[in-house]
């Protein structure tokens, strides 16, 4: 799985999405502009001690981005889609894109992969999620779909001992 942010602007997020990126081992990609630097603290504070560990890559926009990746299976999440992440089928190499917190992936691209076009069900009483939630919530349904294939499934007490079954 890929993870993709399109122009994102808040260094918190990005930070928060770059520490799910390495929990689950998941390459994070980064269209410019950003709304911050990616030397910041903020990034680093969000991302604690795991920035170092994550895997990032920048492009200059979104086609430099399509330049590097012409054979990517991309799903566009978007508050604008007709279906939701629940209904497809993620495969283990797809590329899940994300747009900026203040007005999500444009238009342009959305009306030419509508088909890929995905969103979180919702309320109407909010315009959308915070981006680090929605990133969290399709990237582990993406995971699941495809086993968590080299996660662990399973964790360990630190002081006391689970009991046998």
């Amino acid at each position: 799985m890929h993870i993709v942010l399109h122009e994102p602007e808040i260094p918190a997020n990005t930070g928060n999405i770059g520490r799910t990126c390495v929990a689950t081992d998941t390459p994070l990609h980064l269209i410019e502009p950003l709304g911050f630097r990616l030397d910041e603290k903020a990034i680093k504070r969000a991302g604690m001690d795991y920035w170092e560990h994550l895997d990032v890559s920048t492009y200059i926009n979104y086609a430099d981005f399509k330049a590097k990746h012409p054979e990517a299976k991309i799903w566009y999440a978007t508050t604008k889609a007709k279906r939701s992440y629940t209904e497809v089928s993620f495969s283990k190499d797809d590329f899940i894109m994300f747009g900026k917190e203040s007005a999500g992936i444009p238009e342009e691209i959305l009306v030419d992969n509508e088909e890929n076009c995905i969103r979180i069900p919702m309320c109407g009483k909010i315009r959308s999620l915070n981006l680090s939630n929605s990133v969290a919530i399709v990237l582990y349904e993406a995971l699941r779909q495809t086993g968590f294939e080299g996660m662990e499934k399973e964790g360990e007490l630190h002081r006391l001992n689970w009991k046998e079954e």
